[in-house]
């Protein structure tokens, strides 16, 4: 689940499009926006870790802020995330599009139309991919993944040792001090959060992972703090590597002129197949996140019933799966013949996205809160764990949501709060027709500690016979 949680990070994805980004608007306080954004962000993973343990669901936030605050705004969390999924794998299809045909034929590279085509057969093969199984998904994202961090950690190594025209590196970059005030702050604090976004995909995968009560929430945490230290590393180099005025002024071909400068002859040519691996990568756990929400929607009869229908002989959320793909598909290709070559929808998606994320993460630290609050006094850790350090993610990511409204543009609010508005049409329509969803029962986190260590424990024989006549996979697709 740790590879997963890494791969939904999208490493080479970040480094391309979102780390440039944030180095154009906070310079040499890159290093810092993104250790100072981890810290709640980490602490968001922990309360998924927490309420993962009480209630393994492929929900995830839409359970578990449903039955911790209210079902209105534990609707309004899944809504969030599919949208977000899905607008995120529509503005992500032309630049794997983009990205392919630099590799293979360079000349047709800007064309928006022709690289929503070549990205729409990345998405539709992703979409095969999860539709087949959670299991082979698992194994291609093992070794896109690993494919990645071996030419990030080999550039960035490489970055540092290079001579470069940007800044000599300082410890200070880790403070406050290169912050040119509060605007620029939270402006970087946004995009620094969405470089986080898609390591809480192996909370949704809980329903098909053995002990899933356990090990996926464990994963997230885990994956959270290794992309910080890969995105950090790589941060630095670039600052090294490069000024600010640099980056902003080649974010087009950001990888490439990385790549010639640390490899020259085919560094460029490296980073950009990393950048395709880590953008397919990203369409598929994307794809199964949004699409397990949208069943757990479906499951529950507060969108339509058909999408929690499940595939006979694969056990997979079929319905929801294709649902999602063929939205966003049609959404790029939409997109790419109304832009004109040159124009991407990306960077108003990244901060449109970034308000569904903030609203959801922010939402579930507080139902983790509420679902302890009365195990904190038991221990230290337990304060700190399930109580301090999650709040504290929730109330920075609801800060962080309120202070950028200011700076968004017109097209980044009505994809952020225009598409959450939306929402309230199908959950009021599902209220009316009494849904049971929206009379859940309350999650009990001491009941589920006493279940789970009481069947299935680390411990115990069924879980000691399963481990033996069981393969190794992690992933099960046992819906």
């Amino acid at each position: 689940m740790v590879v997963v949680a890494i791969a939904g990070c999208g490493p080479a994805y970040t480094v391309a499009g979102t780390i440039p980004a944030l180095i154009a608007v906070v310079g040499v306080a890159s290093p810092a926006a993104l250790l100072y954004c981890a810290i709640p962000v980490i602490g968001i993973a922990l309360a998924f870790r927490q309420l993962g343990r009480v209630d393994p669901n492929a929900g995830a936030t839409y359970s578990w802020v449903a039955r911790s605050l209210h079902p209105f705004l534990g609707f309004l969390c899944g809504w969030a995330l599919v949208v977000a999924c899905t607008v995120f794998m529509a503005s992500s299809t032309v630049p794997a599009g983009n990205a392919t045909l630099s590799l293979v034929a360079p000349s047709l590279v800007g064309d928006p139309v022709l690289a929503a085509i070549v990205g729409s057969g990345w998405f539709l093969l992703m979409a095969a991919v999860v539709g087949y199984g959670a299991r082979i998904g698992a194994r291609a994202l093992a070794v896109i993944t690993a494919v990645q961090l071996f030419l990030l950690v080999g550039f960035a190594v490489s970055a540092l040792l290079a001579d470069g025209s940007g800044s000599e590196f300082s410890m200070s970059w880790f403070g406050f001090s290169h912050f040119d005030g509060q605007e620029s702050f939270v402006t970087g604090a946004l995009i620094a959060t969405f470089a986080y976004w898609g390591w809480d995909v192996t909370s949704n995968l809980g329903e098909e992972t053995r002990r899933g009560s356990r090990g996926s929430g464990f994963g997230g945490v885990i994956g959270v703090v290794l992309a910080f230290l890969l995105f950090a590393l790589i941060a630095v180099a670039i600052n090294v590597l490069m000024t600010p005025a640099a980056v902003a002024s080649t974010t087009d071909g950001i990888l490439i002129e990385l790549g010639q400068r640390v490899w020259p002859g085919v560094g460029g040519t490296l980073l950009v197949l990393a950048l395709l691996l880590s953008t397919v990568a990203m369409l598929e756990t994307a794809l199964l996140q949004g699409s397990r929400t949208l069943f757990a929607m479906g499951r529950d009869r507060t969108l339509l019933p058909a999408f929690g229908r499940i595939h006979a002989k694969r056990h997979t959320p079929w319905v929801a799966t294709a649902t999602i793909a063929v939205a966003s598909g049609t959404l790029a290709i939409v997109e790419a013949v109304r832009l004109e070559p040159g124009e991407s929808l990306l960077s108003d998606a990244v901060s449109g996205v970034g308000l569904h994320v903030t609203f959801y993460y922010c939402l579930a630290g507080l139902g983790a809160v509420v679902v302890h609050r009365r195990m904190l006094r038991n221990s230290v850790s337990n304060f700190l764990l399930m109580g301090l350090w999650p709040l504290a993610g929730a109330l920075f990511m609801l800060w962080i949501m309120i202070e950028s409204v200011a700076s968004l543009s017109t097209a980044a609010l009505v994809i952020g709060f225009g598409t959450l508005a939306l929402g309230l049409v199908p959950m009021l329509t599902a209220w009316i027709r009494q849904r049971p969803y929206f009379e859940p029962g309350r999650l009990d986190a001491h009941h589920a500690r006493l279940v789970d260590d009481s069947y299935g424990g680390a411990d115990s024989d069924e879980s000691h016979a399963v481990h033996l006549t069981r393969n190794q996979d992690e992933l099960l697709t046992d819906f």
